[in-house]
């Protein structure tokens, strides 16, 4: 039974490298490790090989490693449900890790509490689109004349934890960073229909743990802000606050106030923008390289560079002008 007000934290591990490979301060890493050392298993999502987002099962760190990292698509269960169930009967420990709604799904699938299950829940903003994501790849692809070899949702090690750069690699060498994906993410027009209405979007979850960015640390304690990455950790009931108790030995932490961490998807979820409808008639008519100049922000960085660039040829013929006139007076 969950509470009717969750317990919050700021939390970072206390190890750096493993801070440094997670998406937020490491909290998932501590949580997991604790249910693979007594012999559980770990469901969580990764990034296959082609770029989709898949639910995979480890029993060992080197497997469970593969579910850090954020991943801004939406995710495939497979059998997960049932492969989770079965190991439930069998007497195994199990961590299911998921977005809220899944979490909820897992519960409903399984119709019964189960002791050896613990569930951690991430504060989402939303779904998007795969279809989006596939052909942002192949753009990126044609730009680049090669194909993608490897991706990073937030390159946090080279553009810091408060920023969103998306990183893609690829098979020619090259690598390219931007910011495309994450304004078409945070225009909230390729997010799922089911997204604008979820009732997930506040201060209760299903999960034990509802764990996130901890956007606002600058306030709740200002001394975790250091952008290497800070976790946002509801414990949300007895269970949660077991399992946390646990792996505090491995972390730094702090209980900050409810009132100072509530980013948006705590409060209401985000409303269907305006312009969703023109912006999916323009993806299934125009090229992706229109949508990502109206949508993805590229059009207006290009134009404000060009501008910057005007203006410092301006000024340089100011300059030089300015310069012979001086010359010539002297």
């Amino acid at each position: 039974m969950n509470w009717k007000q969750p317990k919050v934290y700021a939390v970072k591990h206390k190890d750096e490298a493993t801070r440094a490979a997670s998406r937020f301060g490491g909290i998932f890493t501590a949580l997991s490790d604790q249910v693979l050392s007594n012999g559980g298993v770990v469901y969580g999502c990764v990034l296959t090989d082609d770029f989709d987002a898949v639910y995979i099962r480890a029993d060992n760190a080197e497997e469970r490693n593969r579910m850090r990292g954020s991943k801004y698509i939406q995710s495939k269960l497979g059998n997960t449900f049932k492969n989770v169930k079965a190991d439930l009967d069998a007497r195994r420990s199990v961590l299911f890790s998921g977005t809220s709604c899944q979490v909820a799904g897992l519960k409903k699938y399984l119709g019964k509490e189960y002791d050896d299950l613990f569930c951690v829940d991430i504060v989402c903003h939303g779904v998007p689109s795969k279809k989006v994501w596939n052909a942002y790849l192949r753009w990126q692809e044609q730009k680049n004349h090669s194909k993608v070899a490897g991706v990073n949702f937030r390159n946090k090690r080279e553009f810091g934890w408060r920023d969103h750069v998306e990183t893609l690699y690829f098979e020619n060498g090259k690598s390219t960073s931007s910011r495309v994906f994450k304004d078409l993410f945070y225009g909230h027009t390729v997010l799922r229909p089911s997204c604008y209405e979820c009732p997930y979007k506040s201060v209760m979850h299903p999960g034990d743990i509802t764990i996130a960015d901890y956007w606002g640390i600058e306030k709740a304690a200002p001394e975790f802000d250091d952008n290497k990455g800070v976790s946002l950790v509801l414990v949300n009931n007895e269970a949660g606050e077991k399992a946390f108790e646990k792996v505090k030995e491995r972390l730094i932490w702090k209980q900050t106030k409810l009132e100072d961490s509530l980013q948006p998807p705590l409060k209401a979820p985000f409303p269907k923008p305006e312009n969703r409808n023109q912006f999916w008639s323009d993806f299934e008519k125009k090229s992706f390289e229109y949508v990502a100049k109206k949508y993805g922000g590229i059009g207006f960085k290009n134009d404000a560079k060009s501008f910057l660039r005007k203006i410092k040829r301006k000024i340089k013929k100011l300059v030089v002008k300015g310069g012979k006139r001086n010359t010539s007076t002297i």
